[in-house]
């Protein structure tokens, strides 16, 4: 895709799932990296694992919570890569508690979620206009669409996700800046890979009943919508969300044909 060689971009997240994949899509690409995780072991490896192959990427070890750590790691990306054109806000807490929820839930997704999105795009944005403009991805979720149980806190952060997307995207459109997000339905990271154990040809089946395509998603092929909205092919794509969800949120209660 046409665009994201010899660019810069930032990934919270980054040492697993999504995050990963889109720091190992960049990389492929020959954009340099910056990406931050709680896990430093993974982290760490992940950056040295890329950077023998030949990429530019760095780790850094920070909680998206805590609002220096946002400004400490876009200075920490533009000390190593001397600018930003990208950012890739991944890092989320999944605190799914509805009627139980305490204030504590409430806060901590709120702060590592839409709060700590909107930080990074604060920080992140005065840079990429010093380069003539960038694109900020947003990672959503369908569950930022719909009604599930048990939810509210995951899904009015979600929610939320989607009303910043929109109102940056207007904000920043005269500083060259577009602002896109991604909703991806079921999708196999480290978390669902616990959730199915040593059977995820069977949950990937169970699971799948959700989605026209009959399947969960892969982590690269969320990663690769996020390439695509990065690059010039979507330059005139912005303040929009791209479900990346095999067909579930136009899937009606009667789930797939082949139930019948």
């Amino acid at each position: 895709m046409r665009g994201l060689s010899n660019k810069a971009a930032i990934v919270t997240g980054g040492a697993h799932g999504i995050g990963r994949a889109c720091v190992e899509e960049f990389t492929r690409h020959g954009c340099a990296v910056v990406f931050s995780d709680l896990d430093q072991e993974e982290g760490q490896d992940l950056a040295n694992a890329l950077t023998k192959k030949g990429g530019l990427v760095y780790f850094i070890e920070g909680d998206m919570g805590e609002e220096q750590f946002c400004a400490d790691m876009v200075t920490f990306a533009i000390d190593k890569l001397t600018g930003i054109d990208f950012l890739i806000n991944n890092a989320f807490s999944f605190i799914a508690a509805g009627m139980t929820a305490n204030r504590e839930d409430w806060q901590r997704s709120l702060e590592v979620g839409p709060l700590a999105f909107a930080t990074m795009i604060q920080k992140s944005a005065p840079h990429m206009e010093q380069r003539g403009g960038g694109a900020v991805i947003n990672i959503s979720s369908i569950s930022a669409h719909i009604a599930q149980p048990n939810r509210w806190t995951y899904n009015a952060a979600k929610g939320a996700v989607d009303q910043l997307t929109k109102c940056a995207a207007l904000d920043l459109a005269p500083r060259g800046i577009r602002v896109n997000s991604v909703s991806p339905a079921w999708t196999w990271t480290r978390e669902t890979a616990n959730l199915a154990g040593d059977e995820r040809d069977k949950y990937d089946k169970l699971w799948g009943q959700y989605h026209m395509l009959g399947r969960c998603a892969r982590a690269e092929e969320i990663a690769s919508a996020c390439m695509f909205l990065c690059s010039q092919e979507a330059s005139f794509i912005t303040g929009t969300d791209l479900p990346v969800d095999g067909g579930y949120l136009g899937l009606g209660s009667e789930g797939t044909s082949h139930q019948y």
